[in-house]
């Protein structure tokens, strides 16, 4: 029985697809797509033969059912998902299905579109002094969330924060994460579909970034990112420094020692 192959096919740019996402793409007989956020162009070395399903088009049991007379027939199939199925990629639940059936699958991981955000955005999320910690969210809608997740909660940390599927509740947003503990000049930016050609960023703070992005049009597609990494005042990495040793390099001890003179 052939392996059904679950792919991560990046945050949009089809050059961030992995070589080894490609590959399996490339040789499917059946490949089931997220068409409402893949890039139509992941699939552009497609076989002729290959059956393409849209699966914003599907219902779970109807992509399963795809997957099951796949595999019966011997065919190869793919599931194609945005970004990294792992991060907002609703895969496990396919992934449950097929327990039951008996069919075997795998995971090909790929580039999130918060890792895709973070170099359009050229900022690292985590910053020395700044924050060491990154927190991947989303506001509540028709998907709640768990009540100790609720925004305002996590906002009391002030780390580095990557909010999916929220811009569309934008003003509501900076106002909860306002109120949960982040001052109101604390940088943020909105960047919509990181890696597109058509990519946009709106940034300012969560004082006037929801006006910013209602003026822009804004409403879907888009990751908020919130926190001081965006910032240009950090410290510098230890991993570096001369001064300090790890198991690579012996630590350089300054020649002069600053407010020191003369001997020990």
């Amino acid at each position: 029985m052939k392996t059904i192959h679950f792919i991560g096919a990046g945050p949009g740019d089809p050059e961030l697809l992995t070589v080894k996402g490609r590959r399996l793409i490339d040789e499917a007989d059946i490949i089931i797509y997220a068409g409402s956020l893949v890039n139509p162009q992941v699939l552009s070395g497609a076989r002729q033969e290959a059956q393409i399903y849209d699966s914003a088009k599907m219902t779970l049991q109807e992509v399963v059912e795809v997957m099951r007379a796949g595999v019966q027939a011997g065919k190869q199939v793919v599931r194609v998902h945005t970004g990294d199925p792992s991060v907002f990629g609703a895969h496990r639940e396919q992934m449950a299905e097929l327990d039951k059936l008996g069919i075997p699958y795998d995971v090909v991981p790929g580039v999130s579109s918060f890792l895709a955000a973070a170099a359009s955005l050229k900022r690292e999320y985590t910053l020395p002094g700044v924050s060491q910690t990154v927190i991947l969210t989303r506001m509540e809608g028709r998907t709640p969330v768990p009540e100790l997740e609720e925004i305002g909660s996590l906002a009391a940390h002030q780390a580095t924060m990557i909010l999916f599927l929220s811009v569309s509740q934008i003003g509501i947003l900076c106002q909860r994460l306002r109120q949960g503990g982040y001052p109101a000049d604390t940088p943020a930016a909105v960047v919509y579909k990181a890696s597109w050609e058509d990519e946009q960023i709106v940034a300012g703070t969560l004082e006037d970034l929801a006006e910013k992005v209602e003026k822009a049009g804004i409403r879907r597609t888009a990751l908020v990112t919130v926190g001081r990494f965006l910032g240009d005042r950090f410290e510098r990495s230890k991993l570096y420094d001369a001064a300090f040793t790890h198991g690579y390099r012996e630590g350089k001890v300054p020649d002069t020692v600053p407010g020191k003179t003369g001997g020990a």
